[in-house]
């Protein structure tokens, strides 16, 4: 395998993807990427599992699978693979000084391989697509964990390869995570069905699923504006 052509193409990609000449683009990117923009939506969740699972012993089991998953997913890559790598942040490689278009407050002392965001958005996004089984939810959570992966593309903070194997890791990770609640939870791994017109076919409420639906394009909506306000007001 020819490392060099690999890492060539990895760094043209970037170029490709990094920034742009839009300062509204560049403030909904830093809005998407923070955690903290995301806060509703994760208490959406929260109160959905909370309200659809009928004992303490289901939400504690459903929480803390959901959670160990993303836990899981930061913990190799930041404890595990990012120490052993040592690959720099594009803002700190040499190949790529002058060229990229930089956004936001960047640290000197950080790494690159592979991307904690990608890892534990999609581990999350992929645990509650197979725990809820709402199409809706599934759509909801693999767009905001896409373009979570991308602004860290556009603000310069990964290479594509970092994404794509922080995508691999969160995904393997939420799987395995799964199989363990369903044998915890169920004694199985086959999947529930329920038949039913107003629940999932896990026994999800669809009107709990509406609404993480609404907090979601609400929280879209308030980055937008927040985004638009900063550029043409302040």
């Amino acid at each position: 395998m020819d490392w060099t052509n690999i890492i060539h193409s990895d760094h043209a990609l970037l170029l490709r993807l990094n920034g742009s000449d839009s300062m509204l683009l560049d403030s909904i990117m830093l809005s998407w990427t923070s955690g903290f923009t995301w806060i509703p939506l994760y208490m959406a969740l929260m109160f959905v599992v909370v309200k659809n699972n009928k004992s303490i012993r289901l939400i504690s089991i459903t929480v803390s699978a959901a959670a160990l998953s993303v836990i899981t997913s930061a913990f190799i890559t930041n404890v595990i693979v990012k120490p052993h790598f040592h690959r720099l942040r594009p803002f700190n490689d040499p190949q790529l000084f002058g060229l990229l278009d930089l956004v936001g407050t960047y640290s000197e002392n950080s790494y690159s391989f592979f991307s904690a965001h990608a890892a534990n958005t999609f581990s999350l996004a992929l645990f509650m697509s197979l725990l809820i089984r709402s199409r809706v939810i599934s759509a909801i959570m693999i767009v905001w964990a896409l373009i979570n992966c991308y602004t860290r593309l556009y603000l310069a903070f990964h290479f594509p390869t970092d994404i794509l194997c922080g995508i691999i890791c969160g995904c393997v990770v939420a799987l395995i995570y799964y199989w363990i609640y369903c044998r915890i939870a169920y004694g199985r791994i086959d999947e529930l069905n329920f038949v039913s017109n107003k629940y999932t076919k896990t026994g999800y409420a669809l009107t709990d699923i509406d609404m993480v639906a609404i907090v979601f394009v609400v929280t879209v909506l308030v980055i937008i504006f927040k985004a638009l306000f900063s550029v043409y007001f302040l």
